[in-house]
């Protein structure tokens, strides 16, 4: 198996030896604005759905906040030292009871859910009244690209027909939430993308791969294509229940 191959039956592995943690446009610096928008502070009672190796629950941790993990696979990294309680599940139903939450944070695993409205539904459930859905998605205009399934799962690019941003508010608000405010970070998906492109040489891998390597070129370059135009984005949002 050549490294392309490798990288391909394992993209979360892969992307996480080229970029940094947490695994989404903007890193630490994102989540740490994103917190701050949804006034993540001391005794601040938040889950973290999606959790993944925990690198923001270590920063809210680090803010005095009261963090809980849940994910379908567990895995935290061990490096972190993570005081967190994390809860093997999935994005259908929270470990916690109604009203019981500050803030439920979301960051690029909402895509993940097999029902959107549904995983919405359960954050409305378990916040209490004012409470704060801090949440950023990839977003796309028109069809989603062309790549293989398990790589445009890992990269957030599943359901593309049903990912534009005016849908993402229109479920968080019929979810049971008002708006506070969208940014787009379409600077952060840009130098996310120039990061891989720097540490690897894909134009050398895919060579290696022939016919299919020249089929994987194409849908390499229609998704920077996508990118570059802004018909695939990146926003992050935050929601007060109401």
């Amino acid at each position: 198996m050549n490294p392309l191959e490798a990288a391909l039956s394992d993209p979360w592995a892969a992307l996480r030896e080229v970029t940094d943690d947490p695994l989404h446009p903007g890193g630490a610096a994102a989540t740490r604005d994103l917190m701050d928008r949804a006034d993540v502070a001391a005794g601040t009672r938040l889950l973290d759905a999606g959790c993944g190796g925990g690198e923001s629950l270590a920063l809210a941790a680090e803010r005095g906040a009261h963090p809980l993990g849940l994910d379908r696979d567990p895995g935290l990294d061990e490096e972190l030292a993570v005081d967190a309680p994390v809860v093997r599940g999935d994005l259908g139903t929270f470990p916690v009871r109604d009203d019981s939450l500050d803030v439920v944070l979301a960051e690029c695993t909402l895509c993940l859910s097999d029902d959107v409205e549904g995983t919405l539904a359960e954050a409305r459930r378990a916040l209490d009244e004012g409470g704060r859905l801090a949440l950023s998605d990839v977003v796309t205009d028109g069809d989603e690209p062309r790549l293989p399934p398990f790589v445009a799962g890992a990269l957030c690019l599943t359901n593309g027909k049903d990912r534009d941003r005016e849908r993402l508010r229109a479920r968080v608000e019929g979810a049971g939430f008002e708006i506070r405010g969208v940014r787009d970070h379409r600077e952060d998906l840009l130098a996310m993308r120039d990061q891989v492109a720097e540490q690897v040489d894909l134009d050398g891998l895919l060579t290696l791969m022939g016919d299919r390597g020249d089929d994987l070129r194409e849908q390499a370059s229609e998704l920077a294509g996508r990118v570059e135009d802004g018909t695939i984005g990146y926003v992050s949002l935050v929601a007060e229940a109401v």
